[in-house]
């Protein structure tokens, strides 16, 4: 972007049974506006014999956001939700005072070779919300705002921009936005962007300020209202951001909180089997050893 602040290379991270690539946080950046966490999954060709089979695990001050690009997962939660999610669709699963969640390979790919290719983000919940009911709203592909400008396609997952609203039901003010192009285009789109603004590069690359840019490269604006770039043919870049909060956040574990004694709670309650458990499943997820996230 043509006022680049900072840029963040997607660093591997191991998640349990496989490998992701994390994005945020970063020890230079913790948040961009209300987004706090970042995973690329995959891509990754798993065997007929080799499955997503994450255990029962908590949650608390966020939103989580999955947007796959290829695959599918099927998400159980304590909620009774039990839905498959597939490339385009969008589940929103807001934790607020807890929730516990499984993420697992659909039955029907568990005995055949599969792909997974896809975003996990959370969203940390503005503080008067930290302590909300918590829900889930699943989003079909067709119901995301999608449209074409000069040859450019643009998707609205979540949030405002561009005169238009996603149907994900945020809880601040942001932005995530999906730009493909099959042409090499300059994009000047800063008037609808506001508060921090990051673009992460997918596929392909982009120009800017002199400067050439390819995938798996995260890079912070300045200033979001500034935002122009060439994006080079066949690329497709994520754009998000938004209003940031005045309150720190704080991040152990699955657990967001402006409060650390939120947190501290959360892992008491995870230890003594407090949080509520998801219909058919048996398998909690151990409360780690004290580690922070980091880079």
């Amino acid at each position: 972007m043509s006022n680049t602040k900072l840029i963040i290379e997607e660093r591997a991270a191991n998640i349990g049974n496989f490998m992701v690539g994390r994005l945020l946080p970063f020890r230079q950046k913790r948040m961009v506006g209300p987004f706090i966490f970042i995973d690329h999954i995959g891509p990754v060709c798993m065997s007929d014999e080799e499955n997503m089979d994450i255990a029962m695990h908590p949650h608390i001050g966020l939103s989580t956001l999955t947007f796959l690009f290829e695959g599918a997962v099927f998400h159980r939660d304590s909620l009774g939700t039990a839905v498959e999610i597939e490339p385009g669709a969008v589940n929103w699963m807001t934790a607020g005072k807890g929730v516990v969640h499984t993420e697992r390979t659909p039955e029907r790919l568990r005995h055949s070779k599969k792909m997974l290719h896809g975003l996990q983000i959370w969203v940390a919940l503005p503080k008067a919300d930290e302590q909300c009911a918590p829900s889930f709203t699943h989003v079909a592909a067709s119901e995301i705002p999608s449209w074409e400008d000069d040859a450019v396609q643009y998707k609205l997952i979540a949030g405002k921009a561009f005169g238009k609203e996603s149907p994900v039901p945020v809880y601040s003010e942001l932005y995530f936005i999906e730009i493909k192009s099959s042409e090499t285009k300059t994009i000047s789109i800063g008037e609808q962007l506001f508060g921090e603004s990051a673009l992460y590069i997918l596929d392909g690359s982009i120009k800017s300020d002199g400067h050439s840019y390819g995938s798996k490269q995260l890079l912070v604006a300045k200033d979001a209202t500034l935002c122009e770039f060439e994006i080079q043919e066949n690329s497709t870049v994520y754009i998000f951001g938004g209003e940031a909060f005045r309150e720190e956040r704080f991040i152990e574990w699955n657990f967001v909180a402006s409060d650390k004694a939120l947190i501290e709670k959360a892992k008491r309650d995870w230890k003594d089997q407090k949080f509520p458990d998801v219909p058919t499943e048996t398998v909690r997820i151990p409360l780690p050893e004290p580690k922070r996230f980091g880079a």
